[in-house]
C-alpha cells in the first residue's frame, strides 16, 4: 500500500512540475543598452502620455494590444510574441524603451521606428508605456 501511495505522490509531483513549466513565462534579462542610448532620460513627463497614447494606438496596438500586454490581434500570430510592455516597463529604464523602439529588435517583428517616428514621438510613446499596468 505504501509503495502505491509513494508512486502516486511521485507521479502527481511530476505532473505538477511539468504543468508549471509549460504555463510559466520565461523571464528574460533585458539586453544591455548600447552606449549611444545609455543613460537617456525622457524629456517629457506624464503630460506627454496622452500624445503617446494616440501614437501607440496608431502604431503599436495592433501587435502589443490596447494595454500593452502583448495580446494585440496581429501579435497573436507572431513568433516570438510581442513583449508585455506593462511588465517590461517596470524592469527597464527610459533608455532601454527608447532604444528598443528606435532600433527595433532583430529576429522579431519589432521594427525600427527611427525614420518613421521622430525622436519626440518615440519619447511620447515611452511616456504612455510608463502608464501601463
Amino acid at each position: 500500500m505504501r509503495r502505491i501511495l509513494y508512486i502516486l505522490v511521485s507521479l502527481g509531483a511530476l505532473v505538477l512540475v511539468a504543468c508549471g513549466a509549460t504555463t510559466s513565462e520565461a523571464v528574460e534579462t533585458p539586453a544591455a543598452v548600447p552606449a549611444e542610448f545609455a543613460g537617456a532620460t525622457n524629456p517629457f513627463g506624464v503630460e506627454a502620455a496622452a500624445e503617446g497614447a494616440e501614437l501607440f494606438g496608431a502604431n503599436c496596438e495592433l501587435c502589443h494590444g490596447p494595454q500593452g500586454h502583448g495580446d494585440g490581434i496581429a501579435g497573436q500570430s507572431l513568433q516570438p510574441q510581442p513583449k508585455n510592455l506593462a511588465t517590461l516597463q517596470a524592469a527597464v529604464g527610459d533608455d532601454f524603451l527608447f532604444w528598443r523602439i528606435h532600433e527595433g529588435k532583430p529576429g522579431t517583428a519589432m521594427v525600427a521606428w527611427n525614420g518613421i517616428l521622430t525622436d519626440e514621438q518615440i519619447w511620447q510613446i515611452v511616456s504612455f508605456i510608463r502608464t501601463l499596468k
